[in-house]
């Protein structure tokens, strides 16, 4: 089965770590960015990913050569991604999110972006995530994940 045709995609942080940590779910991650003309994410989500690889290299899943490649890899690819800023407005929407969706702080912030990103560019965007709630809330709100 194909994936449906988008230009539009967003990575959470839990699918961006995908294409820097082979897990479950990699291969469906380089799949979509492959089929993707351009590829967002929110500007936490630099933050999150940087703390997910220091925390496998802390708990020494990885040799330091390891770690420093993978994260010159992610610093690099960064330049390329689509970052959405967050703003008041962002983070407004985030709290209302809240509200209605059981989330997270940075999954609210994440779902937001993607809304706010769908909401200016009136194009097709697609929700990549890997966390159930998450993906529930994107869903309601009418996002194709």
């Amino acid at each position: 089965m194909t994936s449906p045709s988008f230009s539009l995609l967003y990575l959470d942080t839990s699918a961006l770590i995908k294409l820097y940590i082979e897990e479950p779910g990699s291969a469906e991650v380089w799949a979509k960015v492959a089929d993707a003309q351009i590829v967002a994410t929110s500007r936490v989500a630099y933050v999150e990913a940087r703390a997910g690889m220091a925390r496998k290299r802390r708990e020494g899943e990885w040799s330091a050569e390891e770690y420093q490649r993978l994260l010159k890899d992610f610093t690099q690819d960064w330049e390329n991604y689509f970052i959405v800023e967050v703003t008041e407005g962002l983070t407004r929407l985030g709290g209302e999110l809240t509200g209605r969706y059981p989330l997270r702080g940075f999954d609210a912030i994440h779902l937001a972006s993607a809304i706010l990103l769908r909401n200016r560019t009136h194009g097709v965007l697609f929700f990549c995530c890997f966390d159930t709630r998450l993906s529930e809330a994107a869903r309601a709100e009418g996002l194709h994940v």
